[in-house]
This record gives C-alpha cells, sequence and structure tokens, in this order.
C-alpha cells in the first residue's frame, strides 16, 4: 500500500464550488494538499454547480473541458477536491482515459507517505483498504470472470470475489494488530493516572503549528515543516510545569475539513490518547483569514472521537504575522484562562502558557513553608526537580526550609513517598 506508481507527478486540479455549506472547500487549502502530496500543479480547472451531477460529478460540459485540458497538457492525473463516488470515480476514468483521485485519495496518500512507525503504516493501510475496497470493479472487467484454465479450476469464485476477501482479511488481521496497540497505550495511560501525571494534547488544524510548538515547550527536536499533515504519528513527552509537577504532552496529528472517517476510524488507537487527556490545547493560525472554519472543523472531529467535553484552552499561534498583536492571556468570567497569544517560532508568550498549564492541570496550588531535615535531601532533590521552590534558607541547626508552590495532590503523594507527615508542612 506505500509502494506509489511512478506516473501521476503531473496533475489536473479540478475545484467546483457548490452552494450547500456542508459541500464548500477551500480552493487554496486544495492547492496545498497536492503540494504536500508531491504533485506539480499544470492547470485547476474550477467551475460552479448547484448540486453535484450523479454521473461525472461535474457535469457533461465540464467534463468535456476537463478533457480537452489533459489532452492539451498531457497530464496523466486529474485531482478532485472533492469525495467521489465509486461510480463517479468509474465514469471519469472511462471518459477521460486517465486516473482520476478525489479528496480522500488524496488525503490518504499524503498520510501513506508521511507514516513512519509500524503502528502508523498500519493505520494508514487500513484506512486505504476501507477506502478501495468499495471501488475493486473500477472499471477492469477481467475481475468479474471466473478462474479458468489449466490449475485454476475451483469452486468457480469469481476474482472480483477473490479479491474483497483477500482484502477483508488483510482489514482484520490490521484490526488485530491495532488492537494490541490499544491495549498497550491503555496500559501506558493507567500507568500515567497511578503516578498522578496529568495530560495535556495538542489539537489543531493541520498546518497551525502544534509541532513548533511542542517542540518549544520540550525542547524536542520533532519534524516541522510548512506543510498539511507534516505531523503524523503522535509524539508524547513529559514536561516540568512550574508548581503542580511534571505532565504529559502530546503531539497529535492535525485535523482538516472532511477528515475522512476512514481515517478516523483507522487512527482511533491514536486518537485515545487525546480523548483520555486532562486538557486540550486548540491550536489555532492566529494569521489564517478562514481560521473561525477551522475552529469549527476541530470542534467537530473532537465531538466525533468523544473529546469535546474535555477542558480546551484555545492558543492563538504565529501572532509575529499578525501586525500589532501582542502576546495576551483572556480569562472567563470565572477567572480561567480560556484563550491565549502566542508565537511559538519566536517564544513570546511561551512561559504564560506553561503558567496557564500548570493552572488548568495541577487545580488549586498552595504555598507553604517546608522544614526538611538533613535526611530529607531525596524530597528535596525532588521538590526542586518539580520547579516548586520558591526559595530557601537554612536553619542554625541544620535544617533547611523551604518555600514552596505545588499541588495539594502532589505535595500529599512526595510525603507519602518519604514516610513523612502533614507535621514537616510549616504554616
Amino acid at each position: 500500500m506505500f509502494d506509489r506508481p511512478g506516473g501521476g507527478g503531473r496533475a489536473l486540479l479540478a475545484h467546483i464550488e457548490f452552494r450547500q455549506e456542508d459541500a464548500h472547500e477551500e480552493l487554496e487549502e486544495f492547492r496545498e494538499l497536492a503540494h504536500a502530496a508531491g504533485v506539480v500543479c499544470v492547470e485547476c480547472i474550477t467551475g460552479k454547480r448547484r448540486v453535484p451531477d450523479p454521473k461525472f460529478f461535474v457535469g457533461g460540459g465540464k467534463a468535456e473541458e476537463i478533457r480537452a485540458a489533459i489532452e492539451r497538457t498531457e497530464t496523466e492525473l486529474v485531482i478532485f477536491n472533492h469525495a467521489l463516488s465509486p461510480a463517479q470515480e468509474r465514469n471519469l476514468e472511462q471518459f477521460l482515459h486517465c486516473r482520476v483521485l478525489d479528496r480522500i485519495g488524496l488525503i490518504l496518500d499524503i498520510f501513506a507517505q508521511r507514516a513512519r512507525t509500524f503502528e502508523g503504516k498500519l493505520q494508514v493501510e487500513l484506512a486505504q483498504l476501507k477506502h478501495i475496497s468499495t471501488r475493486l470493479v473500477r472499471g477492469w472487467t477481467h475481475l468479474e470472470r471466473q478462474k479458468g484454465g489449466i490449475g485454476l479450476r475451483g469452486p468457480g469464485e469469481k476474482q472480483l470475489e477473490t479479491d474483497r476477501r483477500l482484502v477483508s482479511d488483510r482489514m482484520r488481521w490490521i484490526d488485530r494488530r491495532l488492537g494490541q496497540v490499544s491495549r498497550r497505550r491503555d496500559l501506558s495511560r493507567r500507568a500515567r493516572r497511578k503516578a498522578a501525571v496529568p495530560v495535556a494534547s495538542l489539537v489543531g488544524y493541520t498546518n497551525a503549528g502544534k509541532s513548533t510548538l511542542f517542540n518549544r515547550l520540550t525542547g524536542a527536536n520533532g519534524l516541522v515543516a510548512d506543510k498539511l499533515f507534516a505531523t503524523l504519528d503522535p509524539t508524547l513527552r513529559r514536561i516540568p510545569l512550574p508548581g503542580s509537577g511534571p505532565a504529559v504532552l502530546v503531539d497529535t496529528v492535525g485535523f482538516i475539513r472532511h477528515l475522512p472517517h476512514e481515517l478516523v476510524a483507522a487512527f482511533r488507537a491514536t486518537l485515545e490518547e487525546t480523548r483520555e487527556s486532562h486538557l486540550l490545547l486548540h491550536v489555532i493560525d492566529a494569521s489564517a483569514p478562514e481560521r473561525g472554519g477551522n475552529t469549527t472543523q476541530v470542534n467537530q472531529v473532537l465531538k466525533e472521537i468523544g473529546a469535546a467535553e474535555l477542558p480546551q484552552i484555545e492558543v492563538f499561534n504565529k501572532i509575529d504575522r499578525v501586525d500589532g498583536r501582542l502576546p495576551e492571556v483572556e480569562r472567563d468570567e470565572n477567572g480561567r484562562v480560556r484563550r491565549l497569544w502566542l508565537s511559538a517560532a519566536t517564544g513570546e508568550g511561551v512561559e504564560e502558557l506553561r503558567q496557564a498549564m500548570a493552572e488548568r492541570l495541577g487545580a488549586a496550588t498552595i504555598h507553604r513553608r517546608i522544614r526538611l531535615s538533613p535526611a530529607a535531601g531525596r524530597l528535596r532533590a525532588r521538590l526542586f526537580q518539580l520547579a516548586a521552590v520558591l526559595g530557601e534558607h537554612a536553619e542554625a541547626n541544620g535544617d533547611c526550609v523551604l518555600e514552596v508552590e505545588i499541588s495539594p495532590r502532589r505535595l500529599e503523594q512526595l510525603c507519602r513517598d518519604e514516610g513523612l507527615d502533614r507535621a514537616c508542612i510549616a504554616a
């Protein structure tokens, strides 16, 4: 599934505007998708229709225009910025005499190129198999013939039926393997819950700057590229938060308008990380003119995967591209951070985000003085490791007094781990 055909590098793009809001697609986003797939766009044909044509999707006249453009430019592939039915794809290929790819197939191709881990490749292959399982006929008449000839006589199974059975068997095998991956992820989540480690997930529209922000917060060196779906495989890193101990930050795959259902189903093991998070950081490209629609699409996908009710902070990124916009923290009527403006590229506003994450993940923090004996050196080291120490001074008897800001849950756990009682906490 990951061996791409040699042809198809040069393509003709077809974009149709419809009156229905649910059928609307962005032309510029379509060009970026084609670029992300490595396609060289030789021409883009646009048009308007009230409703899709049931046979060719674009109507007979527009289909003739596309065929003339194919002959003029000698292209091998036509990509539609819409989801085509199997019958429409087959009819177009027969009429245009070239390969036809719809928006879903284009996104699946990008995912196939980006997949690096074993799990990611399995997830993409499952999505591809679900997509092509309804497109096996594709006008290949030999698939309808029964097996025959010397050594091929059997129960009379048609080649098409054989292919469908093989695809079905492969999908069941991938489902079992992904089930094992899901169980391993669940064990990791149980361990984090047992250790009381909160989890925050970066979610947002593709190319909103999630990976850049992830690298800025964690010090990681993950792939950053100005392309759609630059990140496919999820990445988890532990980060310290001021006053509330460590947390796990998850960088997830970006969402997009009309995300194929095959991908949502195939990536359920990955998306479970988002659903099990304690906080969502919804990263929004502040410089994008269509950011309102992109935000709505992300919230729709979050609703589909059961994560719509999780606490969320809107993080408006790329303010360095917006004239006059400075880092800012906005709070709701209860005083909780609900929106934050920053630039992951320059680092402006990132520390304010750390504080906001500590505030939301650590709940209420307590400000206390803790007296420790010289024998409690390990507890002292752990408090410094959690970045919870605001100040320290030594007493004449050798004790040290630490001024700390930490969540009650974390302090209770530390005292319990070190065999101390609450008497160690000064008033």
